[in-house]
């Protein structure tokens, strides 16, 4: 490949990973609430049916541009946009980080802020619900709410955080469906993930067994304890094959200059009598130390010519 085939070639893969970070794949309608009693309040303090946008993808997903509609089309048609919700842009809110949703208020209210959806959901009805991309025409995922969902219930997914990422979201499967009351195990999650992971029977179990503690302190201990013993063998054993790499090399180097190499014990005796000799050189000057004085003056005589001996005689031939 010469030189401009080879940058047309990153030039391609970049729009294509430019392409692809700018898509909107992955998006998936998650929850649905038709008739909000008791339920989710917006930022005014009302109560709307809402639809819950999830990103199933890896990556932080801006759902600004995208279509969100109830007019069903058959297969081939395009949706009228002007009956569809455009997500508008501008807006932080409609940055939705992975494993992450947002939840839009079907209240026909768009003039009340970003997620305030101008298409609305009928009670005792069944509604249809279907988001596009940002060409108005690629169907990213739908759902049809069945007409006796009771009121205050949702309509959410059954997938767990693994599965959802798998699925295809652009074609509407009942199975995948669940009708949510609110009681436990069926919990409604506008805005957070639709499968909750209660207690751990495991842990509970363990919690039976040992109510006071005592097999957990016993476990913990034991764990602490041995892990020290490995971690002493591990040190001992570095020690030992550190040390006998350094007598090899000593034993080389000792070879290469034709002398006898030491013994281990004759090489740590000389060692221990300098050691000695320090310590004794050292106590030595400590203790003859003038810490304490005896009451007794030193002068030292400093050498000058008034006190030179030789300076003082004179030459008797001179006064002659």
């Amino acid at each position: 490949m010469n030189k401009k085939g080879l940058i047309l070639f990153l030039l391609v893969v970049v729009c294509a990973i430019g392409v692809n970070a700018q898509s909107h794949k992955g998006l998936r309608i998650n929850e649905v609430m038709v008739q909000n009693d008791i339920n989710l309040l917006d930022e005014y303090g009302n109560r709307s049916a809402w639809i819950e946008l999830f990103n199933s993808t890896r990556r932080t997903m801006n759902v600004s541009s995208v279509y969100l509609t109830t007019q069903r089309v058959a297969e081939g048609e395009i949706p009228n946009r002007d009956d569809m919700y455009l997500i508008p842009r501008g807006d932080k809110k409609t940055s939705i980080a992975h494993l992450q949703s947002v939840v839009i208020f079907a209240d026909g209210m768009p003039e009340s802020g970003t997620l305030h959806a101008s298409i609305r959901l009928i009670p005792g009805t069944e509604n249809y619900i279907a988001i596009y991309d940002s060409d108005g025409i690629t169907k990213l995922d739908e759902v049809i709410v069945p007409a006796d969902l009771p009121a205050g219930c949702s309509y959410a997914r059954t997938a767990t955080l693994a599965e959802i990422s798998l699925l295809k979201g652009n074609t509407y499967v009942a199975d995948q469906w669940t009708v949510k009351t609110g009681m436990p195990g069926y919990e409604i999650t506008p805005g957070e993930n639709n499968y909750v992971i209660g207690a751990n029977d495991k842990i509970e179990k363990f919690i039976k067994n040992d109510s006071h503690g005592f097999i957990l302190t016993i476990m913990a201990m034991a764990i602490v304890f041995s892990a020290l013993i490995l971690l002493s063998i591990c040190f001992f054993i570095f020690g030992t094959v550190n040390k006998r790499i350094n007598e090899r090399e000593k034993a080389e180097k000792a070879a290469k200059r034709g002398k006898p190499m030491p013994k281990p014990e004759q090489e740590e005796a000389n060692t221990d009598d300098e050691i000695v000799a320090a310590i004794a050189m050292a106590l030595y000057q400590h203790l003859n130390a003038h810490d304490e004085e005896s009451n007794v003056l030193t002068f030292k005589r400093r050498h000058s010519d008034w006190n030179s001996k030789i300076a003082m005689l004179s030459d008797r031939s001179s006064l002659r």
